[in-house]
């Protein structure tokens, strides 16, 4: 056989088992946590929503996939589903997540005695290992968009946290198939994190 056949059967062989692997990996964390996706009330007992960042706009304009994650947040509490919202990002940068975030809670109702604010959840690993582990939280519904709730469910459970998941998927955005195929591997980083940590 010819040398570079060789090589070329490695390498299809290397591929379809790391897009097995991938697979595996997207099955467990979507299996594992789809159930765990549901519309919660006041009788299910959460004190806590958290909020995960995402980016914010030049002048603290919250774009479409925070703004529909703060509105999701603000009507589990609005509603009596939780007592508070932890609101969890990069505030890093010259536009901080969170600063934006608990801005547009205040301005639609959220007491500030109500909100926390978690400016050092730069990942969705480090916003509920620090959920736990800093605010002391042990039940606490997340609040994300569907795609990325599986994920940070599957973290969730690692942790030891009892989590449910609001999506927050109100509209349909621009960008959302780059958005899913990223998460295929976001999901396997993740599996690793919860795996070795």
């Amino acid at each position: 056989m010819k040398r570079w056949l060789k090589i070329l059967i490695a390498l299809a062989a290397v591929f379809l088992l790391c897009a097995g692997i991938l697979t595996a990996v997207n099955l467990t964390v979507v299996l594992g946590t789809r159930g765990d996706i549901r519309e919660v009330g006041a009788q299910d007992g959460y004190e806590y929503a958290l909020i995960l960042g995402a980016k914010v706009h030049a002048g603290g304009v919250l774009s479409d996939m925070l703004r529909d994650r703060m509105d999701a947040g603000i009507a589990l509490y609005q509603d009596g589903a939780v007592k508070k919202l932890l609101l969890s990002g990069d505030d890093s940068g010259e536009w901080g997540e969170v600063a934006a975030m608990k801005e547009y809670a205040v301005q639609n109702g959220v007491p500030e005695g109500d909100i926390l604010t978690d400016g050092e959840g730069f990942s969705t690993y480090e916003s509920l290992s620090r959920a736990k582990e800093v605010y002391g939280i042990e039940k606490l519904v997340v609040v994300t968009q569907r795609y990325h709730l599986y994920r940070a469910l599957y973290i969730a459970q690692d942790l030891g946290l009892e989590a449910s998941g609001c999506d927050a998927a109100l509209h349909s955005y621009a960008g959302q198939l780059y958005r899913e195929l990223r998460e295929i591997l976001a999901r396997a980083k993740d599996f690793s994190l919860c795996l070795f940590n």
